[in-house]
């Protein structure tokens, strides 16, 4: 098996369409209202773009995405200062085997593109699958976590709700 980690390229707008095809799948399983692809379209266009944020991929230009993630920089609601903020992160099911290792090589993409600008990173676990796990894996990257999300009246992967 390979213990390498997979290599991170930037997504391009040529890769449109296929991020949103895998963007459908992380809101199936991971949202808990349902969402507005056109909202979702607008975000991935901008990270596609450099605007404001970034893409990274696994995947050849072309072929089916294995898994990706959408960093977008803005500003806290109580601060003029700039932060890096992982919107998704995601695996395609068919490549989740290998035991985190596309996951992991995004969370180290996330962490150089914070720290290539200086400024930083902030990430949220918002899940009722796998949570544990996933949140093994961010420690074990950014070390010991700083908060808790709470989802009231709604579970993830159940979209449901207007």
């Amino acid at each position: 098996m390979d213990t390498k980690e997979p290599f991170i390229r930037l997504g391009m707008p040529e890769d449109f369409k296929e991020v949103m095809e895998l963007c459908e799948l992380a809101t199936e399983e991971n949202g808990f209202v349902n969402p507005n692809m056109d909202k979702v379209a607008q975000e991935i266009w901008a990270g596609l773009n450099q605007n404001y944020g970034v893409i990274g991929l696994v995947g050849k230009p072309g072929e089916k995405i294995e898994a990706g993630i959408l960093i977008r920089v803005g500003n806290m609601w109580y601060s003029d200062g700039f932060v890096a903020e992982e919107k998704a992160i995601f695996v395609h099911p068919d490549y989740r085997s290998a035991k985190g290792l596309r996951a992991q090589a995004l969370c180290n993409f996330s962490k150089k593109f914070a720290d290539d600008l200086g400024i930083p990173l902030m990430i949220g676990v918002l899940s009722n699958q796998r949570t544990k796990s996933k949140i093994r894996l961010y420690e074990r990257i950014f070390g010991e976590q700083a908060g808790a999300y709470f989802l009231y009246g709604a579970k993830t992967g159940k979209t449901n709700i207007q």
